[in-house]
């Protein structure tokens, strides 16, 4: 259970009525990413206030009429989902950084400049989040903030998040070293070992990833593994 002292208050507001929580900031944030989070380490103290700071309730009879369930789970996502979070300028601050630079890995490693066919470097992806003017949300999703940042930065910057089926064939010998760094890069869809021992799969990725598959294959493989773009 977080302690009161790095508690912060969510907040949700309806029909001239407000209910608080006091909750963890970072598993908040991991919440709003869609991960699933221990309650029990998440609250800081059971139940459902109507002013923490005044140490006030609010009426069981009003919660439930509210939220339409006694589950406190529960009520605990509808404030999460449909109120705001109340952060210090100081956690604001350093959430919002580690949310950015979340962001920006991710468009780097799926998005890709057509003019080049190569990943974008993350210093000018930065560069256009900041021309763009683009507020960073520190308790928004990655997926639905980089969906409105490459629809602000593609008047900037070429940018494509087009994604390709690849063909993959590895050599026996060298598959343990390949299958983890290649499944990371993309979604096998189907794979299979021959009698020789040679595996064959097929990748979804995005095309900037296709250049690293390229990199690690040849690495490790010395030229041997094939690959064809489907």
């Amino acid at each position: 259970m977080v302690s009161l002292e790095d508690a912060v208050t969510a907040r949700y507001e309806t029909g001239g009525n407000r209910f608080e929580i006091l909750i963890d900031p970072k598993l908040a944030q991991d919440y709003s990413e869609g991960e699933d989070i221990d309650w029990e380490d998440a609250i800081a103290v059971d139940g459902i206030w109507s002013d923490n700071a005044k140490g006030e309730r609010s009426p069981e009879n009003l919660v439930n009429d509210v939220f339409e369930t006694t589950d406190l789970i529960e009520i605990y996502k509808t404030i999460l989902n449909e109120g705001t979070i109340q952060l210090t300028s100081q956690q604001r601050k350093e959430m919002v950084e580690q949310k950015r630079k979340q962001i920006i890995a991710n468009i780097v490693a799926n998005g890709m400049n057509p003019q080049t066919g190569g990943p974008h470097p993350p210093q000018r992806i930065e560069n256009a989040i900041d021309e763009a003017k683009f507020s960073i949300d520190p308790m928004e999703s990655m997926e639905k903030q980089v969906e409105k940042i490459i629809k602000a930065i593609k008047f900037l910057i070429p940018i494509s998040f087009e994604k390709i089926r690849v063909a993959v064939k590895i050599q026996a010998i060298h598959v343990g070293k390949c299958y983890g760094p290649i499944s990371g890069l993309g979604t096998i869809e189907s794979e299979e070992y021959q009698t020789d021992g040679s595996w064959i799969g097929m990748l979804e990725m995005s095309a900037a990833s296709f250049v690293k598959l390229e990199d690690i294959l040849g690495s490790v493989t010395k030229g041997t593994a094939e690959t064809k773009i489907i």
